[in-house]
This record gives structure tokens, sequence and C-alpha cells, in this order.
């Protein structure tokens, strides 16, 4: 059973069971891969490197389709989509690379049945795991103070039936290691 986040003189401490840090390696292996950007044969290893894509046109460059993707990368300005488009062509490929880079940090992190972090990995930790929160909430369609009950409500991992129910419980599960990790982080200002 997972013990909660604290504050200790090593750092921000949690213990996970196994099973438990397999399901979180395997949700930060999957938002990473939402998150992989599409790579082009010619591309200009310049551009990658400074994380833009000279390409970017309306024809070119758009928003995620994937709501959950959508989610995790949403519009600069709704109202103005060639801002918006213009924001995603200087800053979405940066975006990506430092959300993949927490997501992998995090994975790796999974390794020891003791999480330890540091007050520099802690809130790239926290970033990975609400981009894990992201992606579930659209997937559950969390939407509206209903639905967070209704979420909230599975807390009996044998009565999970269904795919929503399992994933309400891993949502609610993310949601308990985030906020003990962000209250211990609270408690050492």
């Amino acid at each position: 059973m997972a013990r909660a986040f604290k504050n200790t003189m090593r750092g921000y401490s949690a213990s996970l069971e196994s099973a438990e840090r397999k399901l979180l390696r395997g949700l930060f292996e999957d938002v990473i891969q939402l998150l992989e950007p599409e790579r082009e044969a010619d591309e200009d290893p310049l551009w990658a490197m400074v994380g833009l894509d000279p390409n970017a046109h309306k024809d070119h460059f758009a928003a995620p389709t994937d709501p959950a993707t959508k989610r995790l990368l949403p519009d600069a300005d709704p109202n103005d989509p060639i801002a918006a488009l213009e924001f995603r062509r200087l800053s979405e490929r940066g975006i990506r690379e430092r959300k993949i880079g927490a997501l992998r940090e995090a994975a790796l992190l999974m390794e020891s049945s003791t999480v330890l972090l540091s007050d520099e990995t802690a809130p790239r930790f926290a970033a990975a795991i609400n981009d894990v929160r992201l992606v579930l909430a659209e997937r559950l369609g969390l939407e509206s103070e209903e639905d967070a009950e209704r979420i909230h409500a599975q807390d009996d991992w044998s009565k999970a039936d269904t795919v929503d129910e399992y994933l309400a419980l891993v949502y609610n599960f993310v949601t308990w290691l985030q906020e003990s990790l962000m209250q211990a982080m609270l408690k050492s200002l």
C-alpha cells in the first residue's frame, strides 16, 4: 500500500508497491506517446534543437485532434486562430519536450520502492503527475463538480467492473499522490 509523500531530511519521500510503480510507469509512458512529436524526414536539426517548427503554417500545423493531447497543449488564444498558430509554431515543440523530459524522469523514479525527490525534481514530478491527471480527466469526461463527485465516489478496486470505473480509481490514486506531494512541498516553505 502506498505511503504519502512527506518532507524528510533527504527530500520528499514516498513508498510505493511494485504494482503501483508499474501502473505509474505505464501512465507516464502512455502520456509520453501522446506528446511525442512526429518527426519529418527532412527536418532541419538546428530548428529541432531550438524547438521551433519553420514549416508551421495553416495547412501544415494545427492543434491536436485528440482531446487529451489538446488538454495538454491547449491553444494560447482560443479566440484568435492566427495567434494560436503562431504560438504553436514558436513554442509547442519546446513545451512537448519539457513535458516528455519530466515524464521520462518520473518513469525512471519508479524503479525504487521509495520515491525520493529533491527540491529540483519535485516540481517536475508534480508536473508529470498533473499531465497524467489531465489525460485521465479528459478520458473520464471530467468537466463539472458532479463529474468530480462521481469519480471520487469510486473507492473500491474490487467493485470496478468497467473501464471507466477502473480509470476513476486510477485518477483518484494519482490525485492523492500528487496532493500528498504538494502538501509536503507546502510544509517545507
